[in-house]
């Protein structure tokens, strides 16, 4: 468990996102394919198939559905998640851009104009597993954007959704919910059938299934990103308490064996106590069996020389979660670069990143947070550039466009200049 920066484990959990098996590309391809041509009936089909799920009643909850099951909901969660959107949706509102208009002296306005995209989709994981969580991250964030029309996808156990899923979706703004889940879900958002509207954009979570069809639905539609197993890295010195930092690993672990829990740290004690820790605290979970898998093969105790070397190891990660768990957590921060969230001190454990703290729990995994920053108000508006020339402001860059669009032989761009001037 306690490894160097040069072992084979490492460079395991630095490629975990290559472990995709390819023979789940060509089932998503001919669901993709199947409801995108047969529409309700393929749907249907799949639901039967994969989640023994009769669709043929009606698989719709309406607004009215979803208001009852908040009406309804015990008080203490009802209150909890209230407290949570208003959370989310401060945190969201300070995202928010706005269209801009600038006027140059020599009569030219240019500007960017800001809307929110119409139509949005947003998958929320179903089956055994209930995630109000995830269902208020992904509709209140467009909820603030400012979207006319949110509908969701969430499969069904035995034709029911449950009361705190459609809770959150009526505090999320959400107008409509489709009892289906998987890749028929996506297909279905993304094309459209005669049941199921069709989406400009698809957003949240899922399994291999899910994250494969959203990535080949792209382009056809907007993703958010493609979400991978979970993980956390966590930077700790010898200021951190291990019993913190060993339910921290595991509070990832448990999701499944895919997840990954890194620990990197420049002291050799902490290390071999948050050793024996993890032992002790698996025995006390519940999802012990999942937890203990993961661990075992995408954990590791990271040992270095000085936290320096740690963030350069936890930028190659590049990980969904970042604990800095150290004395000087702000000074530390400023030497990563890539992380999806990151958590600073002793007393942020990441989990209230996924409830309560505001901020958004759909972060970029497997490594993409190089490139990938966490879901927001900003992924659900689209920027149109906006360009107003003078004839004058049009004289006076003519022989440059006109220039340049010859260079390219456009000659018909530089027609478009030359007849107005």
């Amino acid at each position: 468990m306690i490894i160097d920066k040069n072992s084979d484990k490492l460079n395991k959990i630095l490629n975990r996102g290559e472990l995709f098996d390819e023979k789940y590309l060509s089932v998503v391809m001919d669901i993709l394919k199947d409801v995108r041509v047969n529409g309700d009936k393929a749907v249907k089909s799949y639901t039967m198939k994969f989640d023994n799920h009769d669709l043929n009643k009606s698989y719709v909850i309406c607004a009215d559905e979803l208001k009852s099951a908040y009406e309804n909901l015990k008080s203490d969660l009802k209150n909890s998640l209230i407290k949570a959107e208003k959370s989310i949706r401060f945190y969201h509102e300070k995202q928010m851009e706005k269209t801009w208009l600038i006027n140059k002296d020599n009569g030219v306005v240019l500007g960017q104009k800001v809307a929110p995209i119409q139509n949005v989709g947003i998958y929320v994981p179903g089956g055994k597993a209930v995630y109000p969580s995830s269902v208020l991250m992904n509709s209140v964030p467009a909820n603030v954007a400012g979207v006319e029309n949110i509908v969701m996808t969430t499969p069904a156990v035995q034709g029911k959704v449950q009361d705190s899923v459609l809770a959150a979706a009526y505090l999320g703004g959400v107008k409509k919910v489709y009892k289906i889940g998987g890749a028929q879900a996506v297909a279905a958002m993304a094309y459209g059938t005669e049941t199921v509207e069709k989406v400009d954009k698809i957003v949240g979570p899922g399994n291999i299934f899910v994250a494969l069809a959203k990535k080949l639905v792209f382009g056809f539609v907007d993703i958010d990103m493609i979400a991978g197993p979970s993980e956390i890295t966590i930077i700790a010195d010898e200021s951190a308490n291990p019993q913190f930092v060993a339910a921290d690993m595991l509070s990832q672990a448990e999701h499944d064996e895919m997840a990954s829990s890194v620990l990197i740290t420049d002291s050799k004690s902490l290390a071999e106590k948050v050793n024996a820790e993890l032992k002790k605290q698996l025995d006390e979970l519940p999802r012990k069996d999942i937890a203990e898998a993961s661990i075992k093969e995408f954990g590791a105790i990271v040992l270095v020389e000085n936290l320096e070397e740690a963030a350069q190891i936890s930028d190659k990660i590049a990980p969904e979660h970042l604990e800095l768990c150290v004395a000087n957590p702000y000074e530390l921060m400023f030497k990563v670069r890539n992380a999806g969230a990151i958590f600073l001190g002793h007393y942020t454990p990441e989990a209230v990143g996924d409830y309560i703290a505001g901020p958004n729990h759909t972060l970029p995994t497997g490594g993409s947070a190089r490139f990938f920053s966490p879901l927001g108000a900003y992924d659900f508006l689209k920027r149109s550039s906006i360009v107003n020339f003078s004839k004058d402001a049009l004289k006076e860059c003519a022989e440059d466009v006109m220039g340049i669009a010859e260079s390219e032989e456009l000659t018909a761009h530089a027609k478009s200049v030359r007849i107005r001037i």
